[in-house]
């Protein structure tokens, strides 16, 4: 008589690991889940597409590092001088999103975008965490710099990279960038539900 509960026990402990995997694959192709996943690709877009036909977009020449290591910025964004830059380490289809924002931030309203931070690596991210959430409160791989999907961007103006909201011109142009940053399917910062 004592098997018999171990055995009831079993089978229903063993039918749970079968059934609630395939529930949740099942559920999962029927809603889509508000999460990130890159390794799914996303159909093409017809107004990016039309943007960019016959255009080849190429990354801007990387600026002098000490650009990256003045001492108000050294205050706004912690450990910049140390970030990675490279457009190579990017996401394909987000690196032509991106540069096609850049170009149309200069033909459409004057600013000069520049790439402060890229593709971060896990130990970045941990460390960037540690210094507290008014820098970033996604650990390692809760952000999408980790697969190159997400990047931090200012103005550079007269030489100098300007990040400050209380700078008007700055202001109008986090405006502009919000605007055409949405309509090419990228996520302005503001919107996020969690620092990336």
């Amino acid at each position: 008589s004592q098997l018999l509960p171990s055995r009831t026990a079993l089978v229903v402990a063993l039918s749970a690991l079968l059934v609630l995997p395939l529930g949740v694959a099942l559920l999962r192709t029927q809603w889509r889940l508000d999460t990130f996943d890159h390794t799914r690709s996303r159909p093409p877009d017809a107004h990016i597409s039309a943007l960019l036909q016959g255009r080849e977009l190429v990354p801007p020449l990387p600026l002098p590092p000490e650009l990256f290591s003045a001492s108000d910025l050294a205050v706004a964004r912690p450990l910049l001088s140390q970030a990675n830059r490279d457009w190579g380490l990017l996401d394909p289809e987000f690196r032509r999103r991106l540069l096609l924002l850049f170009e149309l931030m200069r033909e459409r309203h004057g600013y000069d975008l520049v790439l402060l931070e890229g593709w971060r690596s896990g130990e970045r991210q941990n460390q960037l965490a540690a210094l507290g959430g008014h820098v970033t409160r996604a650990t390692a791989f809760e952000s999408q710099h980790q697969w190159g999907r997400a990047a931090d961007v200012a103005f550079l103006r007269q030489g100098r990279i300007v990040i400050s909201e209380r700078d008007e011109w700055a202001l109008r142009g986090y405006e502009h960038y919000g605007a055409l940053a949405t309509s090419l399917g990228l996520t302005w910062g503001v919107h996020w539900k969690q620092d990336e």
